[in-house]
């Protein structure tokens, strides 16, 4: 037995570390190690609960949005107000373009330069992988940044600026839209979903969406080359390295449902587990984290109403910064997969009946967001009416609970809030790379990357071993919202 701790790594946000104990070539044991400590939540202790709108965005300068539409709905909850239909349009397409624009960052910049790596050299993809995807020297690169730039404009005209915008607001938003602003948001739409049938998918994003089965899958690679987009690229790669064979984790998939509209969500909420093909329901109070390898003082398993984030840099056995969220006492694994299974996609149920959670089908799930979101985001643009109301008012409570559950582009993210004599009294976050890099719970039940990296190929002398990347990246890991 060798052990090996490979990090920090880069290429994602905030700091990671992982000690693979390595036997006969594979990974026996993983510990995922969260390096940084944050504090938010003890910043906000004693604050005026409205002051959670500014401070939470600056959790995280990628995934800013979502805490600031999770502390929002928090908020909401406590206040008791409901958006008009105008504010959760302007919340959905807010939210939206930013895990839209998490997703185009992770698979173009994040992910995919991994196979242009001189170690696949050789391979009959490698030639055009490294055309594309070498990093900064690419193609895709050049081409990617600008049509990221130009869809994050409409976070610019929605909320006024990105990161770390106030736009969201515990009764909608506070950003109304006028006709020529629709008309704008619109041209953007249309140009980057031009740009995703271009290069992305070589097809309508209609056409993506309509891929029912591993079948319709497989009839739809066999008529085109392998270099004919980016996506058919992937699966090319995905196949000739086996990624469906790699990174298999709990195959228990949470997602607290996103885009409400009405009442009713896009996507559907609750729990997936895949062993019995079951669908359950899921309730915030469902959710305790459990610090026993965190080093933290109280390291018992607190319902976040409950949570406690005062340090002890001492504890024994601990070895994160990250506390072991846990659903119902289980692991639980959230993300793009998790919201599709969930939700009931014919391929994503299929993909993962057929080998569970695993690289290539995190990789296809995010993908497959493209084709489901953007006419989405479509519809809902066309839904809102200008002169209407965008937001509803009211009183803070000085005594109340709130709880705001959304969907970031890397899963399940819940804010809790406790409002005692109007003052924050506790607020807790649980954020998706908590749930997905959690370190061991009391029970010593490894979390879902810890066991999704067991059985992971090292080869001989591999100091950073390329399968682990590859696993490590599919999660698509925020680290500095896991710590928060």
């Amino acid at each position: 037995m060798t052990r090996l701790i490979v990090g920090p790594f880069n290429r994602v946000e905030g700091d990671l570390e992982v000690t693979l104990d390595v036997q006969d070539g594979r990974v026996a044991a993983a510990h995922v190690n969260s390096p940084l400590f944050r504090g938010f939540e003890q910043i906000l202790l004693g604050k005026d609960p409205r002051d959670a709108l500014v401070f939470v965005p600056r959790i995280c300068g990628i995934c800013s949005v979502s805490q600031s539409a999770a502390a929002a709905r928090a908020l909401g909850d406590a206040m008791g107000l409901v958006p008009p239909p105008n504010g959760e349009l302007a919340a959905n397409l807010i939210l939206a373009n930013e895990n839209l624009a998490d997703h185009f960052t992770h698979f173009y910049l994040f992910f995919m330069a991994d196979f242009a790596r001189d170690a696949y050299a050789g391979r009959p993809w490698f030639d055009a992988a490294r055309a594309r995807f070498k990093a900064v020297e690419g193609a895709a690169t050049a081409d990617a940044l600008p049509a990221r730039a130009a869809f994050l404009q409409i976070l610019g005209i929605l909320a006024g600026k990105w990161p770390h915008s106030l736009t969201l607001q515990p009764g909608g938003s506070a950003r109304g839209l006028g006709a020529s602003e629709k008309i704008r948001v619109h041209a953007l739409l249309r140009q980057f979903r031009g740009w995703l049938e271009r290069q992305l998918f070589g097809d309508s994003l209609e056409a993506i969406a309509a891929l029912d089965s591993i079948a319709a899958l497989e009839a739809w690679k066999a008529t085109r080359a392998p270099a004919a987009s980016d996506f058919r690229l992937f699966l090319e790669i995905a196949d000739a390295l086996a990624l469906d064979r790699l990174g298999r984790a709990t195959d228990r998939f949470l997602s607290y449902g996103n885009y409400p509209l009405a009442g009713s969500p896009l996507f559907a909420r609750g729990v997936w587990h895949a062993p019995s093909a079951t669908l359950a329901p899921v309730a915030h109070t469902d959710v305790a984290e459990d610090a026993s390898h965190a080093w933290m003082a109280d390291p018992h398993a607190l319902h976040p109403w409950q949570g406690d984030t005062r340090v002890d840099i001492e504890r024994a056995g601990a070895y994160s910064w990250c506390k072991a969220p846990r659903l119902n006492g289980e692991v639980a694994e959230c993300g793009a997969l998790a919201r599709q299974v969930v939700d009931g996609h014919p391929l994503i149920r299929e993909l993962v009946a057929a080998s569970g959670g695993n690289v290539a089908n995190r990789v296809i799930a995010r993908l497959l967001e493209f084709a489901r979101v953007v006419p989405a985001m479509e519809n809902w643009i066309r839904a809102i009416e200008p002169g209407e109301a965008f937001c509803h008012q009211g009183p803070m409570p000085d005594e109340a609970q709130g709880v705001g559950l959304v969907e970031a582009a890397r899963g399940a993210l819940g804010h809790w809030l406790v409002i005692r004599q109007g003052r924050i009294a506790n607020y807790q976050v649980v954020a998706p790379t908590t749930w997905n890099f959690s370190p061991r719970d009391a029970a010593g039940t490894p979390g879902a990357l810890e066991q999704a990296l067991v059985g992971t190929p090292v080869g001989e002398g591999e100091a950073v071993p390329l399968a682990v990347q590859h696993v490590v990246r599919a999660f698509d890991p925020c680290m500095v919202c896991t710590v928060h």
